[in-house]
């Protein structure tokens, strides 16, 4: 009996150690993936100014479809360019204006075209305008603009 519960008790640390493995630093977990609709909101938040954000916090907007996304924050506004990864930029394109819509509900969407997505959130004249458009060939970008 004595046996069986040192066996037991080893298997039990063995488990534990597996599973606290996997939650160490350095190693990657699908719950790691930098989520779109946590940069979309961080970067609207940020809005008009958007000093608060650095060139990396809207790659994540872009990551799903691509993995080269160049981002930079400028007077008034946040703009990400990538090179959409497979498929046509007009097809990721449309997958991007899903992601807007669905992690900004509150976003109103009066343009959809080919080749631009226009949303805006808030009243004139203290709006946020999001624009995810082509940008040549496999190419995409992504702008938010804020009004004071």
């Amino acid at each position: 009996m004595h046996q069986l519960n040192r066996a037991t008790a080893f298997a039990g640390l063995a488990a534990a150690a597996v599973c606290g493995a996997s939650f160490a630093p350095g190693f990657a977990s699908a719950d790691d993936t930098p989520s779109p609709c946590a940069a979309l909101k961080r970067i609207v938040a940020a809005s008009p100014g958007f000093a608060a954000l650095n060139p990396d916090d809207g790659k994540a907007a872009a990551l799903p479809y691509g993995e080269d996304a160049q981002c930079a924050a400028t007077h008034g506004s946040y703009q990400c360019t990538w090179t959409s990864r497979g498929g046509s930029s007009a097809d990721a394109l449309q997958a991007v204006a899903a992601d807007i819509a669905s992690c900004l509900p509150d976003a109103t969407h009066d343009q959809n075209s080919p080749s631009r997505q226009h949303f805006y959130l808030g009243a004139r004249g203290h709006r946020t305008e999001i624009v995810a458009a082509t940008a040549g060939t496999n190419k995409l970008k992504l702008v938010v603009s804020g009004n004071k």
